[in-house]
């Protein structure tokens, strides 16, 4: 009986396993739905082959199994295709002693999802003069999951966002199941706080929360580094976006982690909505506040609408906000 279970579950678990595979990368039309047709077919004889003690009528379905591993294992990322406004050209960087030039910076002005001026820069970074690191965390799906954001500040007043996102294409949107079967590649931006910032707590609408993170400016330096060269293999070496182990927080903690000894994993890197407070738990925020105290400061919201033409965002966010003194 514990084997008839564990075949059941096996086969439903391929099944389903197969049916989004094919949902999410054969292309709508005839071939598509004759795919689907097919691999359902087999299942229902599994399930069929099961419930009468029949089991060489699994063998269908195992080799259906085989060929579709091969087709998946065939499709491969890329780097050119028909990709939305926003992420049309992938942020990069040529490193010349201490300074850094990075190509490719957006500086959109948002006026809402859809309407926005265009605008990529290319700027220079000197490393010494870096002060801060800042973790922006954006709230669009619930408490559990949140997009994390990482900011570089300099002396002159500059920063800078890295974030790692979906390389969506034209007429694409997100889908949290589709980032599981391949749907999308992966990218990084590197942008201004008043372009991917702002869009999420003016034009968005989501809920953005800002800490202060005290890391040794050594520490600093090569996580900004680790972002350049994130940027350069993803240049020539195309990657999937997964929605669980290759998204914008999990990157983000493998850079930390070999940076800084001594970073523990913890579920909160998945969920990363939580992700604030494991920072905190490793005594890296903005000292001498409780963590609910940092939070409710944190919300830059109230702050980032009132902003007036003229004014710098990322000083108007920063009013009355916790800012840990550079290490």
């Amino acid at each position: 009986m514990v084997i008839k279970i564990l075949l059941l579950l096996l086969v439903l678990v391929v099944a389903a396993w197969g049916t989004l595979a094919i949902e999410f990368q054969l292309q709508a039309g005839l071939g598509r739905w004759v795919a689907l047709a097919g691999w359902l077919a087999v299942a229902v004889l599994s399930l069929y082959a099961l419930s009468k003690g029949k089991n060489w009528l699994l063998v269908p379905q195992a080799l259906s199994f085989l060929v579709l591993v091969g087709w998946w294992s065939s499709i491969a990322p890329s780097n050119d295709r028909e990709w939305a406004a926003d992420v049309a050209r992938m942020s990069h960087g040529e490193i010349q002693g201490s300074v850094v030039t990075l190509h490719n910076v957006r500086d959109f002005t948002w006026r809402s999802e859809t309407d926005f001026d265009e605008h990529w820069v290319s700027q220079d970074y000197d490393l010494q003069t870096l002060k801060s690191v800042d973790m922006f965390l954006s709230y669009w799906m619930g408490p559990v999951i949140a997009h994390t954001l990482v900011s570089f500040g300099f002396d002159d007043g500059r920063h800078v966002v890295f974030s790692v996102e979906i390389r969506k294409e034209k007429q694409e949107s997100f889908s949290a199941i589709g980032g599981f079967f391949k749907e999308f590649e992966l990218s990084l931006i590197a942008a201004t706080e008043q372009d991917i910032v702002r869009t999420r707590s003016n034009a968005r609408g989501e809920d953005v929360y800002m800490y202060s993170v005290e890391l040794p400016k050594p520490a600093m330096q090569a996580l900004f580094l680790s972002y350049v060269e994130q940027g350069q293999r993803l240049q020539t070496s195309p990657r999937f976006y997964n929605t669980l182990t290759a998204n914008c927080t999990t990157i983000v903690y493998d850079m930390v982690s070999k940076i800084v000894d001594g970073v523990p994993w913890d579920w909160r890197v998945l969920a990363s909505g939580y992700l604030a407070e494991y920072v905190y738990g490793l005594n890296a925020l903005a000292p001498g506040y409780s963590f609910k105290e940092l939070q409710q400061l944190g919300y830059i919201n109230p702050r980032a609408i009132t902003q007036h033409p003229g004014q710098d965002f990322s000083s108007v966010i920063r009013q009355g906000l916790p800012l840990v003194k550079p290490l």
